[in-house]
């Protein structure tokens, strides 16, 4: 038979009934992050599939994400799930994404998931999809993307790291990412982004002396180096790389602006120099490291409520680099939408 996905193509599934996409059972469970913290993670089993997912929250937020956790915590998400939530969803179909990801919002009732948390909300919603793709037969993304999905999406790989995601010493900026933009399979882009990680803390070693291969909650390198010098170091690591094995790697960067914003002072302050720049001078500072280091990925270069700002930006450097606002839409679509 043939199955409507997501996004409306039509997949074969190899006659496979659809009641094999039921689902029979939820459940939830505490876990513990890669930074050791509490979180949660989920379990959804239909008649011939299973799905799982855990999401945890992130270290730097904007203030219009939804809330992680409801006021119990982990532990009262964890059993909302396995108390009102599962009761709900077993009997549906997993296939029924939408439907599924509506009762979640109906279930909660607020506008930021304060009541059952946006983490166990997505852990459900995550969880659900895996077990219906898992039902089908089918890769997730295949699933998901459709049956002209036939690639992976290529990652980007964190390098050094910085602000929130590090010490004092290191670099102000949060992350020094890496595009693997000519590997030719997804394989070759993981195998692209764990060589310049690898080269980087080779050309960091020689910049910071005091440098014993430090990482910090993603795994990234952590040294006491400034933000020009991290540019310098991941921008002649890819080089390196690009001229070994003769596929081009390009840089990135997330700024986590928000968390370097001063609103009293309408500044950004660069804490390891001691430097405040004005929203002009932020501007002209992400526009000038976009060119020298062909960035083409540019996270939260301002702060979450300039909106204005970010349409500068676009305009000046959005022919060269994608331009990102995650603290700025924070996956809101009335934030989209504005």
């Amino acid at each position: 038979m043939s199955f409507s996905c997501s996004r409306g193509y039509r997949l074969d599934v190899g006659g496979r009934s659809l009641a094999e996409t039921i689902i029979e059972d939820v459940y939830a469970r505490k876990i513990y992050d890669s930074r050791g913290r509490p979180t949660i993670e989920v379990e959804v089993v239909t008649v011939d599939g299973f799905g799982k997912a855990s999401a945890p929250a992130g270290a730097s937020t904007g203030i219009h994400e939804v809330v992680p956790f409801p006021r119990g915590g982990v532990d009262e998400a964890v059993k909302l799930v396995n108390e009102v939530v599962a009761e709900k969803l077993i009997g549906m179909d997993s296939t029924d994404q939408i439907g599924v990801d509506d009762l979640l919002h109906e279930i909660d009732g607020t506008e930021n998931f304060s009541r059952l948390g946006g983490a166990a909300a997505l852990a459900v919603s995550i969880a659900v999809a895996k077990a219906a793709a898992s039902s089908l037969g089918l890769p997730l993304f295949q699933y998901l993307g459709g049956a002209f999905a036939t690639e992976m999406p290529f990652p980007l790989g964190n390098v050094i790291g910085g602000g929130k995601h590090a010490g004092e010493r290191a670099p102000n900026i949060q992350e020094f990412l890496v595009i693997p933009v000519e590997a030719r399979s997804y394989s070759e882009a993981i195998e692209l982004c764990f060589k310049v990680h690898r080269e980087a803390g080779k050309v960091i070693g020689k910049l910071d002396k005091s440098f014993a291969g430090g990482r910090g909650d993603e795994g990234a390198w952590v040294a006491n180096i400034s933000d020009e010098e991290a540019f310098q170091a991941l921008s002649e690591a890819c080089h390196n790389v690009s001229d070994e094995l003769g596929r081009k790697v390009v840089l990135g960067v997330d700024f986590a602006s928000s968390s370097m914003w001063i609103p009293e002072e309408k500044a950004y302050f660069f804490r390891r120099e001691g430097r405040r720049r004005t929203r002009e001078e932020q501007i002209n500072y992400v526009i000038e490291v976009t060119e020298e280091y062909d960035l083409r990925y540019v996270e939260d270069p301002l702060h979450e409520e300039d909106f204005e700002g970010f349409g500068l930006l676009m305009k000046a450097i959005g022919h060269r680099a994608l331009i990102c606002g995650d603290d700025l839409f924070t996956t809101n679509v009335v934030r989209i939408k504005q």
